[in-house]
Formats: C-alpha cells, sequence, structure tokens
C-alpha cells in the first residue's frame, strides 16, 4: 500500500509518459463523457461532494485509477493506493486502523484498491464494516464484471460506474495533447503525420496508457534532424508496434467500404472474400463487437427463415468476442462468417418489414380492429373491445378467420417466403394456412347469407 497527498510527489522526466501526463483536474480528464459530462451523474456528485464507496468498473487504460485520485482531490481527502495483488487481510486491517483514526480528526480517507476482483471474499468482508460506517470511502477498480468477481455484501454498498474504453477521437486528443504539453514531449519538436497518430490510436483500442507509451517508443527512436528536431515515420512506428500500420479510420470512408465489401461477399455465398475483409478490418484495429454486431443484422437480413440457426450463431459468435475479444475471438467470427456466407439466402423479412414500414408511415392513425382489442374494463367491453374474438387454441387446427389487420389493408401481404433453405417448407405451410383461412370465411360467410335469408322469411 502507499498513502499520498495526492500529486505532491513531482514525475520526472524519466518517468513513462503515460505518468507524466496524468490528468490532475476533471478539466484535464478525457472520456468517459456519459459519467462526467456536464450535468453526468459522478460530475454532480463530485461538485456537491456527495461521493460514497464505488466501483469502477472498464477495461485497462480507461483511467480509473487517475479518476480515484482526481476525486480525492477535490474532496480534499486522504488517499491510500492500495494493490489487491500484494495486500492481504493484515495490511487492510492496518490501513482501515490508520483510517478509523483519520476519520475521529475530520478527515476523509479513500482507499483506491486497483484489481479489486483479485481480492477473495474474506479479504473484501475486511472492508465491510469500515464502509458502513463511512470510517472509508472504498474506490474500486476492476476489468472483471461486479457481478461475478465482487461479493454481494460488498457490491450492495458501492455505486458500479462503467468505464468505457477511449474512442478514436479521445485517444487522437491524448496523443496530441502529448506533443504540446510541457510535462509530456512539448519541450522537443516532433514531427509526426496525423495519419501516423490516428494509427497508434486505433492499434492502442481504446487504451490510453498503451496509446501514450507507443507513442514515447516512437519519439525515443524517431530520426534526429541536423536541426534537432525528431522525425516519426511510418517505418520507426510499424517497428515500436510490432506490426504493418495499416491505413484505416473506424469512422472514415475505408471503414465503411471494409464492411460493405465483407457484407456482399457473404451475401454472394464466398466465403474466401469473406474471409479476407473481415481479417481486413481485424488486423487493422477495427473493434470485433462492431462486426459481431453487423453479423447479426446479416443473419435476419439476408439469411432470415431459409436458415434460423444463422441468428443462434451471429448472437453467439458476438458473446465469444466479448468473452475473449481480440486476437482469440478471431476465429469466433470466421466460423460466423463462413457459416452465413454458406447458408440459403433470403432477404424476405428485410423486405416484408420495409413493405410494412411504408405503409405504417402513411397509416399511422389506423386503428386497431375490436375484435382483437384487449377489453379488460366493462366501458371496454361496451365499446365492443375483444367483441368477435376468436381464441386460435379452442380450434383442432389452431387457426381462425378472424381478421387482425385494419380494414383498410385486408389482404395485404408483407412477408413473401422464398424457395430458399427452410424457408420453402415455411412458404408451403403459409400458403395451405392462407387456404384454410380463406375456406373458413367462405364457411362463414355462406352461414351468414343463409341465416339472412332465414330471417327474411320470417
Amino acid at each position: 500500500m502507499e498513502q499520498l497527498s495526492l500529486f505532491s510527489e513531482e514525475v520526472t522526466m524519466s518517468a513513462p509518459l503515460a505518468s507524466r501526463l496524468r490528468p490532475r483536474t476533471l478539466d484535464d480528464y478525457i472520456g468517459q463523457e456519459h459519467l462526467l459530462g456536464p450535468g453526468k451523474v459522478l460530475r454532480r456528485m463530485l461538485e456537491k461532494d456527495l461521493i460514497s464507496s464505488m466501483i469502477f468498473w472498464g477495461p485497462p487504460g480507461v483511467g480509473k485509477t487517475t479518476l480515484a485520485r482526481i476525486i480525492a482531490n477535490m474532496t480534499q481527502s486522504s488517499f491510500i493506493d492500495f494493490s489487491a495483488v500484494t495486500s492481504g487481510i493484515k495490511e487492510i486491517k492496518e490501513v482501515m486502523k490508520q483510517a478509523e483514526s483519520s476519520r475521529l480528526m475530520g478527515q476523509k480517507t479513500i482507499v483506491f484498491v486497483d484489481e479489486i476482483h483479485r481480492f477473495n471474499k474474506a479479504q473484501q468482508d475486511a472492508f465491510l464494516p469500515y464502509v458502513e460506517k463511512g470510517s472509508i470511502i472504498l474506490i474500486g477498480a476492476t476489468t472483471e464484471n461486479p457481478s461475478f468477481e465482487i461479493n454481494s455484501a460488498l457490491l450492495s454498498r458501492c455505486k458500479v460506474f462503467v468505464l468505457q474504453a477511449l474512442t478514436t477521437e479521445d485517444m487522437g486528443r491524448l496523443l496530441r495533447h502529448a506533443l504540446t504539453d510541457g510535462r509530456g514531449l512539448g519541450s522537443q519538436t516532433i514531427h509526426i503525420e496525423e495519419r501516423l497518430l490516428n494509427a497508434i490510436a486505433v492499434f492502442a483500442s481504446g487504451d490510453a496508457r498503451m496509446a501514450l507509451n507507443t507513442l514515447d517508443m516512437a519519439v525515443l527512436n524517431g530520426r534526429i534532424e541536423a536541426d534537432g528536431s525528431i522525425t516519426v515515420g511510418e517505418e520507426i512506428l510499424e517497428q515500436c508496434t510490432g506490426q504493418k500500420m495499416l491505413l484505416y479510420d473506424r469512422n472514415g470512408e475505408e471503414h465503411y467500404n471494409l464492411i460493405s465489401a465483407l457484407h456482399k461477399s457473404m451475401r454472394n455465398s464466398d466465403p474466401d472474400a469473406a474471409i479476407y475483409w473481415l481479417a481486413r478490418m481485424l488486423e487493422a484495429g477495427e473493434d470485433p463487437l462492431y462486426i459481431a454486431r453487423r453479423l447479426i443484422r446479416f443473419a435476419s437480413e439476408d439469411v432470415g427463415i431459409a436458415d434460423v440457426g444463422a441468428l443462434t450463431v451471429a448472437v453467439a459468435a458476438y458473446q465469444a468476442c466479448h468473452f475473449n475479444g481480440m486476437p482469440e475471438c478471431d476465429v469466433n467470427l470466421t466460423q460466423a462468417v463462413v457459416y452465413l456466407s454458406m447458408a440459403p439466402k433470403s432477404n424476405a423479412l428485410y423486405t416484408g418489414y420495409g413493405r410494412a414500414k411504408q405503409d405504417a408511415r402513411k397509416m399511422l392513425t389506423e386503428p386497431v380492429p375490436l375484435q382483437i382489442r384487449n377489453g379488460v374494463t366493462s366501458l371496454m367491453q361496451e365499446l365492443h373491445y375483444g367483441e368477435g374474438y376468436q381464441y386460435a387454441h379452442d380450434r383442432e387446427e389452431k387457426l381462425t378467420e378472424m381478421e387482425c389487420l385494419p380494414d383498410s389493408l385486408k389482404g395485404k401481404e408483407y412477408y413473401v417466403p422464398t424457395t430458399q433453405g427452410a424457408e420453402a417448407q415455411v412458404g408451403e405451410k403459409l400458403r395451405q394456412v392462407k387456404v384454410f383461412k380463406d375456406s373458413l370465411r367462405e364457411g362463414s360467410s355462406a352461414y351468414s347469407s343463409h341465416k339472412k335469408e332465414a330471417g327474411d322469411g320470417i
């Protein structure tokens, strides 16, 4: 453990760039706008000095430790940095005793526990009485789901805040700041193209620490010019990262070109091309979860009922990406891409919804037929809600002739099955259902006509 008077120790220029540039105020802090933007919940808590014990859950390098230190500074609290890797119950009790003494002197103590998920249940329980009586404000940081890794008694006393990986834009701001800030590289003249800064941002995949350390290494290995300036070129950057700097902007045209190429290759049942475009995206630093979300869309848009297992495979691929991350999830995505490429294709769901959407937008006030309204009150029943409703389970065939579309849309067809894969069977079943319903309606119509004639004769 380490007790600090916050930011009192000067960070030397020999320290890593990420340490030298550690933000000291919320205004310097980059990212987490959903928590710290104007009017957002955590910012309001800090501004009103109403903080309580909390857990920061997020991937590495997003600023969990930095945010805890800023909170301690804003609330004028003593700050104890406590490592779950090197500390046990004995150390916990020592810290708690110290914090209790500070509380009696009117001093708040923030105990920051990095990697709190590494504590076992007994160690986590040791914090409970001190959190309950307010001896400490506990801030835990974890990369693992707190629901599974932190015992329920402690978790119930903490507010969980989810910190997100920094965006490419956030990383770009951070890297440009590093080049101009005197604590960083601002005292040097450094030449590096914007596209290479973007390549570093993509390579770091939302990890600010990795981005800054990569930039630091590239500058240290850059070419020193005659005027003393330093030039960082593409070759140097490739050596520092161990991979070729593929030019790729997650928000640029190439991003959309590549996902389009993947989608259309799968649609054309070309697994080789689909795997290639998948690899192009992943190796350039694309978020695997973005690709997985597109596969889920494809499974319904281009396969649909022709192979109902396609959606299951795509959703499973998304879950695998979430569990494994890169690079392990590359083969999970490849499995889904090949499956979807070779699945029978149908766009009947896509086109069907498109037709229904057009009608829905033009006819937003079309009333729901009375027979399928829910008449739950006596007034609704007096107004004939639910009158004429036919319960399909009462019929042996589980079918009735009841009309469910508005009168103006009777007979309208939105879902038109293709003959591909399993959808051919669905199409045949739908044809039989419609024939059976038509026969019921014709029989009902003949019966009504006969009854009317009989009534007229009386």
